[in-house]
């Protein structure tokens, strides 16, 4: 007998896990006590890839594989479907919509490859009314946003030039001012809305994630206030005493120390 792989041994692992004398919180789990962390692992694996640590998105993937299995294996109870089924789907799905690789087709841009991969999905019974079908409403609001402009791009509905991009945020933006001096909350939400889309637009024509972008200022915040908070706390003052000038110049020092 061949030895296992590693991947099968990880397999059998998972089902001990669920089986009779496995571990009492795992059996417990359902497919949607799992979702929090489907989606959790998800975002470690997206930090790690940020932090460009090796070793950390290794150990991310294999948590976030790890739950891919959880859930073949849920499945697999239900007598659904198991992790091979998975694999067989996906495969027979990247062939067919890969004709330029593993059939006869021909294409030489990208633009032209998802023109391809659009109607191949059509052909598969998804995408049917709407080019903007199978986007999921579940999608961070800005990652969202930014596939449904590029979606919409991909059948001419879109700027020429980023300039024009440009001149469609001053025009956003001066509408959101307006509804600010008119203290209208529900119309500062939908021009504040508006200000936000064209902001993914605009990361879109310069080639820019706008939910990489944003989480990456995040962190950089985050590192800058603790530097904050650390250099208070050697000085021996609390946050609230400081002055906003104090915060700034600290602010500012730990700026300069990314550079």
């Amino acid at each position: 007998m061949m030895p296992k792989s590693e991947f099968e041994k990880l397999v059998d692992i998972m089902a001990a896990l669920r089986g009779e004398k496995g571990c009492p919180w795992d059996r417990e789990q359902t497919r949607e006590s799992l979702k929090p962390f489907l989606v959790e692992e998800t975002y470690e694996v997206l930090e790690a890839i940020d932090e460009g640590n090796p070793e950390k998105i290794k150990e991310e993937l294999g948590d976030l594989l790890f739950q891919i299995i959880f859930h073949c294996q849920v499945a697999r109870e239900r007598k659904e479907f198991d992790i091979n089924d998975v694999i067989s789907k996906i495969t027979e799905k990247m062939i067919g919509r890969h004709p330029h690789v593993f059939g006869e087709a021909t294409y030489e841009t990208s633009e032209e490859v998802l023109k391809q991969w659009e109607e191949r999905k059509k052909e598969e019974g998804k995408s049917r009314e709407s080019i903007l079908e199978g986007i999921p409403r579940e999608l961070p609001s800005l990652l969202r946003a930014h596939r449904i402009q590029a979606r919409a791009s991909r059948v001419g509905f879109d700027w020429k030039q980023v300039e024009d991009v440009v001149e469609k945020l001053d025009e956003e933006l001066k509408e959101f001012r307006e509804a600010l001096e008119r203290k209208d909350q529900k119309e500062i939400e939908d021009e504040l809305g508006d200000v936000f889309f064209v902001l993914v637009n605009i990361s879109r024509f310069v080639g820019v994630n706008p939910e990489d972008a944003l989480r990456k200022t995040i962190s950089k915040f985050i590192s800058r206030f603790r530097y904050i908070e650390m250099k208070s706390a050697e000085a021996g003052k609390s946050l609230s005493g400081m002055s906003l000038e104090e915060m700034d110049a600290l602010w500012d020092e730990a700026k300069g120390k990314e550079k």
